[in-house]
């Protein structure tokens, strides 16, 4: 019995005669937090949208928790998309009642709480926040949910660097050892002390997947700097 959180086999995307995603096949496990990273245009928000059901692969499978992408998929799947889509004017307490209602996984208590640490008032309307702190509101629906698994599209990419520490801990501390943690992001030095594994992702190829703890003690480099030796940047 296979017991991956996530599977993906001979996953493959066309445009027309573009290939964005070439032969995939991985799998992730519970309690892990997994950097996806590659340079723009790597595929990597590409195998975003296919694992939440946006897209359609031309080849290949994904499966969550066993269950091909659909309903049962989309209850264990809490997305963090990397563009606001809320609606701008609605207040943030009718946002998190509509998500309260959409999911029944969703802990209002905890987005509350996490509004109040990052000095957000409920009673604001998206049209009057900053690109900054909308993408910090987003981010605390996703993580609002007692999710399986967490998939986050550049969560600190908008935001300062005073309220990323915080917003990197929020992550961290807000899923459980039965839940794991896609993140795809080029802020690699931010993230790398809390990722447990890496993808690397070049043309729509996987070049290399393996552990944080691998590459510091096998290539005797950090994250960022195999990064940077790989794609010469």
């Amino acid at each position: 019995m296979n017991d991956a959180l996530l599977s993906v086999s001979g996953l493959t995307k066309r445009y027309g005669g573009m290939t964005a995603l070439n032969n995939l096949s991985f799998e992730l496990h519970t309690g892990r937090i997994i950097g996806l990273l590659g340079p723009n245009g790597s595929g990597k928000t590409t195998l975003i949208k296919i694992i939440c059901g946006l897209l359609q692969p031309t080849e290949g499978t994904v499966t969550v928790k066993g269950n091909p992408i659909g309903v049962e998929s989309k209850k264990v799947i809490s997305y963090l998309p990397d563009s606001t889509y809320l609606g701008k004017s609605m207040k943030v307490s009718e946002i998190i009642a509509y998500f309260r209602d959409f999911y029944a996984d969703f802990d209002e208590m905890r987005a509350y709480d996490m509004l109040e640490k990052l000095g957000i008032s409920a009673n604001d309307r998206l049209k009057t926040m900053s690109k900054g702190t909308k993408e910090k509101v987003q981010l605390i629906l996703v993580m609002s949910r007692r999710a399986g698994l967490y998939i986050l599209d550049e969560p600190i990419a908008g935001v300062d660097p005073a309220a990323r520490d915080y917003i990197l801990s929020t992550i961290i501390s807000n899923y459980d050892e039965n839940a794991s943690i896609l993140i795809a992001t080029h802020l690699i030095s931010d993230v790398e002390n809390m990722l447990d594994d890496v993808i690397f992702l070049q043309q729509g190829n996987i070049i290399r997947f393996s552990s944080v703890d691998e590459i510091r003690g096998v290539d005797g480099k950090s994250v960022d700097g195999l990064f940077r030796e790989v794609f010469r940047c």
